[in-house]
């Protein structure tokens, strides 16, 4: 399957459904990560600086990254919902230890036992997957630390800065129309 070919199945399925996605990009959801959020978002600086400093980032490094907005896949712009398609190479061991600084308190969109299962599930082979991509600030190796950082990013700071809480779709196969379809009664239920 080429890239983008899962989350183009996903967004096609959910048309069908008479859900319109974009894509989108917000001015606070950057390249800086926890180091340039707004104030409103205070509250989450502290589990995303723990994040960050497990996953062995650098602070000079990412503090000095440009403010460019990172992409993510979809908004429902009609609820201001940002939903996430995860493939197989978000199942990571390092994905899997940022859920243990997540406040308990934190709103999230998805079942978070499901994705520490297929984290377990799938890590063996997401660890493998850009095993030695260099990441800035993560260094050497670092794409998969740098992923599970802007996961916890995008999870923490997206109900931090208004939004409903981001919706975490779980496709380790691929298969952007049949997770479509495993999850739409929840995803429906999320945008009404």
């Amino acid at each position: 399957m080429a890239v983008g070919d899962c989350e183009k199945s996903f967004a096609e399925t959910a048309l069908k459904h008479g859900i319109k996605l974009v894509r989108y990009k917000r001015p606070w959801l950057n390249q800086r990560g926890h180091f340039d959020l707004p104030q409103t978002a205070s509250a989450i600086a502290l589990p995303l600086e723990q994040i960050f400093a497990m996953l062995g980032g650098n602070a000079a490094e990412q503090s000095a990254k440009r403010t460019t907005p990172l992409p993510g896949d979809f908004i429902h712009e009609d609820t201001g919902t940002l939903i996430e398609v995860d493939e197989m190479q978000h199942f990571t061991s390092f994905r899997l230890q940022t859920f243990s600084f997540y406040p308990v308190e934190s709103p999230l969109g998805f079942d978070v036992e499901a994705y520490l299962w297929h984290c377990r599930r799938y890590s063996s082979s997401a660890d493998k997957y850009r095993q030695t991509k260099t990441a800035p600030a993560f260094g050497n190796g670092g794409r998969q630390r740098q992923r599970a950082y802007y996961d916890a990013l995008r999870d923490l700071a997206a109900p931090a800065m208004g939004h409903p809480p981001l919706i975490r779709i779980p496709a380790p196969e691929g298969n952007g129309r049949a997770a479509f379809e495993q999850n739409r009664e929840r995803i429906l239920s999320a945008l009404s």
